[in-house]
């Protein structure tokens, strides 16, 4: 499978079933378009494929030019980076059967919040039920039950999530210190990380923060009206003001790494690039800022006529982060990283982030939930932290989520990057897992196209130094 496209000035083409990436001149781009049906048809004489292309109609290159661009093409056919074929579709036969550890679970430490966030997919924290803090207790019975369950599996990940975290926060410091009790005796090592919207922020957790969190995440959407018209506290007014001061000292505190601020953009602010760049302007230097999910009918919801616009929005943001990457301004954006040379392992690209598998969610009174998204939907509930797992059909089901499961991840070229995306998306809109949340994944496919012209003009810029010196 072959995906062309054109950004910023490059002619890229992706070689999807090999992970190869090219940045070709004109003419290779356009002879791989009219090769690629030739050896799908499975013709592999290379006269032959020369013939069929020079017989073309309205080829505007010179005969010995489309010869020469055929060799190249066929030369890295033969090299296993063009046209390669899918080796990975038998692979998933055995997900259902394949032995699975949990190795991550979403503490829903705090079923409440200071704020109003008019987007909350958890109702003011509510998640569909009643408030609640987690216990202590609780707590520990869920962090018995990870070590309990994950088998040789050394390190482990426990995400402390709410509503808002800190108003439970005694409770998030004691689990700390009660998972580190256990990492001698059982051979483990916790990576612990805390999502928070910065309210109770001050220097005593921060300081514990910066000990003891691997990351932290700061939820903020950018600039002061549009933060403040989506993420005002319950009376109404803003939480911007009081919270950027906080956070950035938080990043400062940590040299611009292991946190990052974490947006979601609407309807109200397609122009959402100006609020990455208003936060870049900050001063923070990793950036997550992200397209609402809400039902059609919410005014905030991003719509399928919305699509162009936030498409150049990507564009235009990809291409100012060039440049102030140039200036020594750069700035990490989440949905821009990729990695075209290691990345995940094959089973974490065909399925994606493990839920309801490797990783669960944990509401305050130890019930089980595939993640977060799906706290609250009884059919969803898979067992609890005292009798550990009791619905493993459940289980099955998320263990054969993958992209060959999914009709529209197979043909689609940015599958093996996003891993068939969210599968509480997938069940909100479609009602089942299988299915994909359209309008993000086109979006996932411009993000990936961006990533990879930003790669495309990071190496060029590195070449081109190396020959100066």
């Amino acid at each position: 499978m072959i995906h062309q496209y054109k950004s910023n000035g490059y002619n890229i083409v992706m070689d999807v079933n090999s992970g190869s990436v090219h940045v070709v001149d004109d003419i290779v781009y356009d002879m791989i378009s009219l090769v690629e049906p030739l050896v799908t048809e499975g013709i592999k004489d290379a006269d032959t494929i020369k013939a069929a292309v020079l017989n073309l109609a309205n080829i505007p290159y010179p005969a010995e030019e489309i010869t020469e661009a055929v060799d190249e093409v066929l030369a890295l056919e033969k090299a296993g980076q063009l046209f390669a074929p899918d080796i990975y579709e038998n692979y998933v036969f055995d997900f259902k059967n394949r032995q699975t550890v949990v190795k991550a679970l979403c503490l829903h430490i705090a079923h409440d919040c200071n704020l109003a966030c008019r987007y909350c997919f958890a109702e003011e924290g509510e998640y569909h039920g009643r408030r609640a803090l987690m216990s202590f207790e609780v707590g520990k019975k869920a962090l018995d039950f990870l070590v309990e369950n994950s088998g040789n599996r050394v390190n482990l990940e426990v995400d402390f999530f709410g509503g808002e975290p800190l108003m439970n926060w005694q409770v998030v410091k004691d689990l700390v210190a009660y998972g580190r009790s256990l990492e001698k005796p059982h051979n483990k090592k916790f990576r612990f990380t805390l999502t928070t919207n910065g309210v109770l922020l001050n220097d005593e957790i921060l300081e514990f923060l910066n000990q003891e969190m691997a990351n932290v995440v700061l939820s903020i959407d950018g600039r002061k009206e549009v933060h403040d018209a989506m993420r005002p506290f319950r009376g109404g007014q803003g939480s911007y003001d009081l919270i950027v001061p906080k956070f950035q000292r938080v990043a400062e505190s940590r040299g611009q790494m292991n946190y990052y601020v974490r947006g979601t953009f609407t309807r109200n602010n397609l122009d959402f690039s100006k609020d990455v760049l208003h936060l870049a302007d900050l001063g923070f230097q990793q950036i997550s800022v992200e397209p609402v999910v809400a039902e059609p009918s919410k005014p905030y919801a991003i719509r399928q006529e919305d699509i162009p616009v936030l498409k150049e929005e990507y564009d235009k943001l990809a291409v100012e982060m060039l440049k102030r990457e140039k200036e020594g301004r750069g700035f990490h954006f989440f949905h821009f990283m990729i990695d075209l040379e290691g990345g995940p392992c094959v089973a974490k690209r065909l399925s994606g982030c493990g839920s309801g598998t490797e990783y669960l969610a944990v509401t305050p009174w130890g019930d089980f939930y595939p993640c977060h998204q799906f706290v609250g939907n009884e059919k969803f509930l898979m067992g609890n932290v005292d009798e550990g797992i009791l619905r493993e059909d459940i289980r099955d089901e998320f263990k054969c989520c993958n992209v060959y499961a999914k009709e529209k991840c197979r043909k689609c070229f940015a599958k093996f990057y996003c891993s068939g995306g969210c599968a509480a998306n997938s069940y909100n809109f479609h009602g089942n897992i299988n299915d994909a949340y359209d309008i993000g994944c086109e979006l996932q496919r411009k993000r990936i196209e961006c990533a990879i012209m930003m790669k495309a003009a990071q190496s060029e810029e590195s070449a081109g130094q190396e020959a100066s010196e």
